[in-house]
């Protein structure tokens, strides 16, 4: 195990009823906010009013940056930017899933830059000051509650890139898991294919040291794979809400990657999927994470598919390699067994871009990865999807 720093500042609030913490804490940090949110869910399900009253209660006064997408645009991050600068706001609180709060980390770092904050998506060392963030969660997924990091989208480029910082971490967020109720099957679905992408990202490592790290993300794998059934036949579960939940910040907040190499694979080759096609990120997570296993599997990486097999699907009988395939065979039947799609083709992606996509993957570092891949290898992969 490699030496580590660890920090993971943001204060939680979990469970029922915890939106009664919003407000006060919220003054702590400033009384003029911005509030980020997307296409209008929260006002449906009552979140919205829930925040309001809380805002009010404490005094505090806001502006509005609603219809953040699914997959956040540079462009509703510079309308951000420009409303906290026109109003001299002091905060920027996210009220929904990753995609919003993504949106609210670059807002607040964007503006204290001087520049266009699309530099800041390219570069993250020019992220070096940012207002406080907040979020209330509203979605199992992305992990963005409990972390630094962001993805943004230039559509009129076809680029999606991440970026982040400790300064851009939330400092507190509500996590009441009954506001995911509501999030439709497919949405819960796809969530949850994100949430165990990140724990791939984190557990197919060259790391053999990092024992414990490696049994924190198996312990979330069996997490998604016990309770997203459960979510999808009762939506109104509780315990299934719960865990799936706190499995979306477990992923991605550090735990399972402190003290070990960690170089992401499948999100890069996504990534160009949706700056192409704007798909929905999980999906194509889904659609991607079982053809790369079989890529990646040789001789030199079976024993932590085995690994995987073995403790997260219970395969104990078999040769090492039939054990490795019959895990990523039961990875590609839980995700159709959730109802994503298996192929590319099914979402109607063909091989149009292939070249240009695998080309800027190969360029976001997947050398440093899992094992090295190149342009052709993930135009292999594309390929293998379809």
């Amino acid at each position: 195990m490699q030496n580590f720093h660890y920090n993971i500042p943001t204060q939680i609030y979990f469970g029922k009823g915890q939106i009664a913490n919003l407000g006060d804490n919220l003054k702590k940090l400033s009384d003029r906010v911005l509030l980020v949110y997307g296409g209008g869910s929260i006002k449906r399900n009552g979140l919205y009013d829930a925040v309001a009253q809380q805002l009010k209660n404490a005094g505090i006064s806001w502006e509005e940056l609603s219809g953040v997408e699914p997959n956040p645009r540079i462009e509703s991050v510079r309308r951000g930017v420009a409303l906290c600068r026109e109003h001299q706001l002091g905060a920027v609180l996210a009220v929904g899933g990753g995609s919003v709060i993504d949106c609210a980390k670059v807002v607040a770092s964007g503006t204290y830059y001087d520049g266009d904050p699309w530099d800041q998506v390219l570069d993250s060392d020019k992220i070096t000051k940012a207002l406080p963030v907040v979020s209330v969660l509203t979605l199992a997924a992305t992990g963005s509650e409990m972390d630094g990091f962001a993805v943004i989208s230039d559509l009129s480029k076809n680029e999606k890139w991440g970026t982040g910082n400790d300064v851009t971490k939330p400092v507190f967020s509500i996590m009441d898991p009954e506001y995911t109720y509501t999030v439709s099957a497919r949405q819960t679905a796809a969530g949850t294919a994100d949430i165990m992408s990140h724990t791939f990202e984190n557990y197919f490592t060259q790391e053999k040291g990092a024992y414990l790290q490696a049994r924190f993300c198996e312990s979330i794998l069996k997490t998604c794979i016990k309770y997203a059934p459960v979510a999808l036949h009762s939506p109104g579960d509780y315990e299934a809400r719960a865990n799936l939940m706190w499995a979306s910040s477990m992923a991605i907040n550090g735990i399972c990657s402190y003290g070990e190499n960690t170089a992401w694979a499948v999100h890069p080759m996504e990534h160009e999927l949706s700056a192409f096609y704007d798909i929905t990120h999980g999906v194509g997570l889904a659609i991607m994470t079982p053809n790369w296993m079989e890529y990646v599997l040789n001789e030199d990486t079976v024993w932590r598919f085995v690994e995987y097999g073995k403790n997260v699907w219970g395969i104990q009988s078999g040769t090492d390699m039939e054990i490795a395939r019959g895990a990523i065979t039961k990875t590609r039947e839980f995700f159709t067994s959730l109802g994503l799609p298996a192929t590319l083709g099914e979402i109607g992606i063909d091989s149009t871009h292939f070249d240009v996509m695998a080309q800027k993957a190969a360029d976001g570092g997947l050398k440093y990865g899992f094992i090295p891949l190149d342009k052709e290898d993930v135009k292999k992969i594309f390929e293998m999807a379809l």
